[in-house]
């Protein structure tokens, strides 16, 4: 075996946590923080499901063994700096010993950022997912966690980042520390039945883009790459069927597992749409997984030439026509993906939304040197972020 090959097929690998999956499981929330030994938690929600019957029906069994709750929700669609500590600062006040993060990806990873810095000393910057940044962490500071995801999307429940908006620089942190990874989460399809179709697509179509970029990431991790596969499966066959039909709790139940699947995978990488989609969602507060379903397309052309091999394999997988041969795979994939779009009423560009080139050379910078961007299939410089960019906001798809 040779140098190059003893490389290839080396990796560390880490996957999920204790995930309680079914319709009404979330009565069994108060079960799961006395497990963590949680007997004051702090609830992270956004504001919306604050003010919702959801949120009651999450905490009845809370209410029902006497466990006080704090609730905080006082963060952003794309959570900030300013958010974390606000939320720290309550923490602290009600001495919390424990979190439960309820909602969509923004609660998700403000529960989890909130749980990281409760003993923390430094700025949340500090752990910035940038070399051994993780080291700096005082791990007993860490409080237990519990994830309950509201949208079948981002996968946050099962990551070890939380995405955080830095307001000053205007771009988005990953945050990362090996304990960051929620210790029970709650999958309960139940949640999502008040979803708009329109929220559903969005995040339907990230929980594809998860799956989509770490199955053709050229880390070896196999195990994530098998995942990605179903995940995708999964997503083909029940994403039209949540979206048409917002009351089918199968489609729902299983579209919340084809996000955990994605999440779960995305360890061996994301790429070139994570790269321009998280500038462009710090300096346009869009919804990260709406950006991903427009930008998908045309990644995908420029990554054509390096991913060929694995979209005939998926092409395969998902039985999709004109599937014989690898070159024909690519654009059965391709196909899909647009027809999917276009079922599902996604934008077809971004100027659809109000994003315009004004900025482009500058999101063509922040995309190159995006942590995503190490593990894209092709190694894009600054000018070809900048070109795919352009062509997503004029909606110029060549084939």
């Amino acid at each position: 075996m040779s140098e190059e090959t003893v490389d290839k097929y080396h990796g560390n690998w880490n996957f999920p946590t204790t995930i309680w999956v079914g319709p009404g499981r979330v009565s069994e929330l108060a079960d799961a923080c006395l497990e963590l030994n949680i007997r004051k938690p702090l609830l992270v929600t956004d504001p919306i499901l604050a003010t919702l019957p959801i949120l009651d029906s999450a905490l009845a069994s809370c209410q029902q063994v006497s466990l006080p709750v704090s609730i905080f929700s006082r963060i952003k669609g794309n959570p900030n700096e300013v958010n974390i500590s606000d939320g720290v600062k309550i923490l602290r006040e009600k001495n919390c010993d424990g979190v439960i993060a309820l909602g969509g990806g923004s609660a998700l990873d403000a529960g989890k950022a909130i749980a990281l810095m409760a003993g923390q000393r430094r700025s949340i910057w500090d752990f910035e997912d940038i070399d051994d940044n993780y080291r700096q962490v005082d791990p007993s500071g860490i409080l237990p966690l519990v994830a309950v995801p509201t949208t079948a999307g981002t996968g946050s429940e099962v990551g070890r980042v939380a995405v955080i908006t830095d307001d000053k620089a205007q771009v988005k942190r990953m945050i990362f520390h090996p304990q960051m990874m929620p210790d029970i989460v709650i999958l309960d399809a139940q949640l999502t039945m008040g979803m708009s179709a329109e929220l559903t697509a969005a995040t339907g179509m990230d929980a594809l883009s998860h799956n989509l970029e770490s199955f053709y990431s050229l880390q070896y991790h196999p195990m994530a790459e098998g995942i990605a596969l179903e995940g995708m499966r999964l997503v083909k066959e029940y994403l039209p069927r949540a979206y048409a039909i917002g009351a089918e709790l199968e489609a729902r139940q299983q579209m919340m597992v084809a996000s955990c699947m994605g999440a779960t995978a995305f360890q061996r990488g994301l790429g070139a749409i994570h790269a321009l989609a998280h500038p462009l969602g710090a300096l346009y507060d869009k919804h990260h997984g709406l950006l991903n379903a427009i930008l998908m397309p045309y990644v995908l052309i420029a990554n054509r030439p390096a991913i060929q091999v694995p979209m005939g394999h998926l092409a395969l997988y998902l039985q999709l026509a004109g599937n014989e041969m690898f070159d024909s795979g690519f654009d059965a994939v391709l196909n899909w993906i647009l027809g999917l779009r276009k079922q599902l009423g996604i934008p077809t560009c971004l100027a659809e939304i109000g994003i315009d080139d004004t900025d482009a050379d500058r999101i063509g910078m922040l995309a190159a040197t995006e942590s995503s961007a190490h593990t894209n299939p092709m190694r894009f410089n600054d000018i070809e972020y900048r070109d795919i960019f352009l062509r997503a906001c004029k909606g110029n798809i060549t084939l």
